[in-house]
């Protein structure tokens, strides 16, 4: 085989296999962002929720005024849980742990935080396959396209290839 026919050879082999990544990555990132959606749907539901309990989220002025009207051992400003407030340690939620089929019954505050914490992993991941696929899409483009390096015409007839034995009319 002629060392050139070798060389472009190489070259779409290499071309594809960065063009296999890319994809790849780019359904991980579609992936990705259904269950980042379905965390912030679930997140949104979860703190509704809590403003419409018997324990919804008290303003920073009201939880000082309550403080400073009982002066007792407790600290003057306490800190609220932005999604759940002044939770009762009691309520309970049901939810379904990522990546399995088991449901469990924890508190409102625990399943707040799990996913929390998760969307934020889930948020950096995201960006990193983003990256990834920027990177990868910028040096795919920058090897050029194969119009360049071969005419038109043999291009066409490389993309036309078909593994099937053409059927003769004539029998």
């Amino acid at each position: 085989m002629d060392e050139t026919i070798r060389q472009f050879q190489q070259s779409l082999i290499e071309l594809e296999t960065e063009a296999e990544h890319l994809l790849l990555a780019r359904h991980q990132l579609v992936e990705n962002d259904k269950v980042r959606n379905g965390n912030r749907e679930t997140l949104t539901a979860l703190r509704k929720r809590a403003r419409t309990m018997k324990t919804s989220i008290p303003s920073p002025f009201e939880s000082i005024m309550k403080d400073i009207g009982n002066p007792g051992s407790r600290p003057l400003v306490k800190e609220v849980c932005a999604s759940c407030g002044d939770h009762d340690a009691s309520e309970h939620t049901w939810m379904m742990f990522p990546g399995t089929d088991i449901f469990a019954r924890i508190p409102f505050h625990a399943a707040h935080t799990i996913l929390e914490t998760d969307q934020k992993r889930l948020d950096y991941e995201a960006k990193k396959l983003q990256s990834y696929v920027k990177e990868k899409s910028f040096h795919i483009s920058e090897k050029g396209a194969l119009a360049d390096k071969i005419s038109p015409g043999v291009l066409r007839s490389l993309v036309a290839l078909s593994d099937k034995p053409k059927e003769h009319g004539n029998s």
